[in-house]
């Protein structure tokens, strides 16, 4: 037992476990009170958060190209940079003032964010075999979601007690990012769990057919995601009139739900597949949404929000997973980067459509057009088939080349 935690994808897992946690603590923190701080200290009006919202998603947008530029990185080089890029965004948005003053320190951490987002994703991969893929990324979501939990706990009691302000509470963002770079900085080279005597070869830019689907669900679940993720704490803010402390407190009870449930979720895309999983959560967010749009009670539109948070993760690694049993080894990363700049590609557009929306009708509208891209993203999700979609492609020298096999499958 002991020889196996000395093995390199277990010094992996624990290096990409800190790293989660850390992650997730100064991402969370931040989302907890980034609107309060929006609406109580900047004074940004409902369509200005929209307009936030667009630019924080430019950084996710032109990752493809920035992932291009760098694609001599190694993985873990590249996660610690954005990393540090991320804290030093993290830290500066305590200077904003107004809008204007904000949209700098927006695009920053927009850049560090997504970045990680995609190579997190990659380095989880790389530490199984695609079959049991599922499983640890919801392990590492579940890691996620306990730095989330003590993010949420420590930002209820400062504001609960005025421990902090909202820019002091910034700057140690940025420093817990910091520790997120330090952990990942030596993560071993891997390819399906086994030691790689170098860095996985990496292609610059990857557009396939044979991943069409990837990228439809990645187009329609960064729409519904966006109006969700751009008005859903707003919602609570000025629709019932919840403050910083009380926020923290939902997005308590939501991290520990979903802390609690993040490995059960991986298990079952794996036993039961992408497509049923997917299918399923698809017709769930749109109860979901429906839901929380009109509900007029506290009780209630924190229920539907809860249900929306514990499910939302199964698109994210279903489409994973996906793509790692039918993609090339050398086009996991890049391709990974470019569903991020598909999904980023309608929540630039999105937010600032549904900001525009709210100056003439309810809040209610933009849930029900999300409603629609859950719908659609159903029907995509019908089409999915990892085994006969598998891409192969011919080398240079002519040779066919696939990527490897599922366990459950050979």
């Amino acid at each position: 037992m002991r020889e196996r935690w000395r093995s390199p994808a277990s010094r992996g897992f624990i290096m990409l476990a800190i790293m989660s946690a850390a992650f997730g603590f100064a991402s969370s923190a931040h989302t907890a009170i980034q609107t309060n701080y929006f609406n109580d200290v900047l004074g940004l009006s409902g369509p200005e958060f929209g307009y936030v919202t667009a630019v924080r998603e430019v950084g996710g947008f032109v990752l493809i190209f920035l992932t291009a530029l760098l694609y001599r990185l190694s993985l873990q080089t590249l996660t610690a940079a954005a990393l540090v890029v991320l804290g030093v965004g993290y830290a500066l948005f305590s200077l904003a003032t107004d809008f204007v003053s904000l949209v700098p320190w927006v695009l920053i951490t927009s850049f560090g964010l997504h970045t990680v987002l995609q190579t997190q994703t990659a380095l989880a991969l790389s530490l199984t075999t695609a079959a049991r893929s599922g499983s640890i990324m919801g392990r590492m979501s579940a890691f996620g979601q306990a730095g989330s939990l003590a993010a949420f706990a420590l930002i209820w009691a400062s504001f609960r007690f005025g421990w902090l302000s909202y820019r002091a509470t910034f700057i140690i963002l940025g420093g817990m990012c910091l520790v997120a770079a330090l952990a990942v900085i030596r993560f071993p080279h891997l390819s399906e769990g086994e030691a790689a005597r170098v860095a996985p070869r990496r292609e610059r830019i990857v557009w396939r057919r044979d991943y069409r689907y990837y990228y439809w669900l990645c187009l329609l679940d960064g729409a519904r995601q966006q109006v969700f993720f751009s008005f859903g704490l707003w919602v609570l803010v000025k629709r019932f009139g919840l403050r910083a402390d009380q926020i923290s407190l939902v997005l308590v009870v939501v991290i520990f739900a979903g802390m609690v449930s993040a490995s059960w979720v991986g298990r079952l895309i794996d036993k039961y597949g992408e497509r049923r999983s997917i299918s399923i959560v698809n017709l769930a967010y749109i109860v979901a949404l429906v839901g929380y749009a009109f509900a007029n009670s506290i009780p209630l539109a924190g229920a539907f929000y809860l249900i929306y948070a514990l499910i939302a993760p199964v698109s994210f690694i279903g489409a994973s997973t996906y793509l790692r049993k039918i993609a090339l080894p050398q086009d996991l990363s890049p391709s990974l980067a470019m569903g991020v700049t598909i999904a980023h590609a309608t929540a630039i557009a999105v937010p600032v459509l549904a900001g525009f929306v709210l100056n003439f009708v309810g809040y209610q509208v933009p849930f029900l057009v999300a409603c629609a891209f859950a719908l659609a993203a159903s029907v995509v999700t019908l089409r999915l088939d990892p085994v006969a979609q598998r891409c192969t492609v011919a080398d240079e020298s002519g040779k066919k080349e696939a990527p490897p096999k599922p366990e459950a499958e050979a």
